[in-house]
C-alpha cells in the first residue's frame, strides 16, 4: 500500500502480541503502550531535519548534529491518543503537545469534534498526529482536515493497528499523509472495530470498562 509504513521490528511486534491478550490487565496494557510508542518514534522520526552545533567535549571543541524538537508537535486524538503520547514524549521530551478532542457518534459512526489546542506557528512546524487505532478512519480524516487549516509543514499519521478499509479511507481522503502502523489487520466488524484487533484501546488504556 502506497505510503503505508510498518513497523516490524520484533521488539515492537512482541510488545504488541503481548497487548492484544485479552488478560492483560489495564497496568501491563498502558506499560506496553508506553514502550511499544517509544520503539514506534524512533521510526516515525527517522528523517528529521538536523542542525550542526558547537559544543565542546572533554577532550575538544567539535561540530555535531541535533534535532530542534520544538519544531515537532505530537498532535494526541483524544482520548486514547494520550497512551502513544506519552512514549514519544520520552523519546522527544522538546515536543510541543496539541489535542484534538473527537468522538465517534455510535450510530453514524462518524467523526464528531468537542476541543482543539494546537501550538502557536503550525506553519513553522512538523506534525505527528497519534491516535492507537485508524479504523474507519473517520477520526483520522477529520482530525487531518482541521490541522491542514493551520498549514504546517509536514503530517504524519501513527497508529497500533489499522485495516484495509481504514486505510482506503484515510488516504482516499488524505493521499497526502503517510500511515506508519504497528499492523495491518484483517477486517472492521459492523460496529466498526478491527479484527482481530485488541480491543477499544481507550478503555483498555484507562480501565474503563
Amino acid at each position: 500500500m502506497n505510503d503505508v509504513h510498518l513497523i516490524d521490528h520484533p521488539l515492537v511486534q512482541h510488545k504488541l502480541t503481548l497487548m492484544r491478550k485479552k488478560e492483560a490487565s489495564t497496568n501491563s496494557f498502558r506499560r506496553l503502550l508506553n514502550e511499544l510508542s517509544m520503539l514506534m518514534a524512533y521510526e516515525v522520526t527517522r528523517d528529521m531535519a538536523m542542525q550542526d552545533v558547537e559544543i565542546e567535549t572533554p577532550l575538544e571543541k567539535m561540530t555535531a548534529r541535533v534535532i530542534d524538537g520544538k519544531k515537532l508537535v505530537f498532535v494526541s486524538i483524544l482520548r486514547a491518543g494520550t497512551g502513544i503520547l506519552d512514549g514519544m514524549l520520552s523519546v522527544v521530551p522538546g515536543a510541543r503537545v496539541g489535542h484534538i478532542g473527537l468522538y465517534r457518534d455510535p450510530k453514524t459512526l462518524t467523526a464528531v469534534e468537542y476541543y482543539f489546542k494546537m501550538p502557536h506557528n503550525m506553519q513553522d512546524r512538523d506534525v505527528v498526529v497519534v491516535d492507537p487505532m485508524l479504523a474507519t478512519g473517520n477520526s483520522a480524516i477529520a482530525a487531518v482536515e482541521r490541522l491542514k487549516e493551520l498549514s504546517p509543514k509536514s503530517i504524519k499519521f501513527v497508529c497500533l493497528l489499522t485495516c484495509p478499509e481504514g486505510i482506503r479511507a484515510f488516504h482516499g481522503s488524505h493521499p497526502d499523509v503517510p500511515i506508519y502502523t504497528a499492523a495491518i489487520d484483517r477486517e472492521l466488524n459492523d460496529h466498526g472495530y478491527i479484527l482481530p484487533g485488541l480491543g477499544d484501546a481507550g478503555d483498555r488504556i484507562f480501565g474503563t470498562k
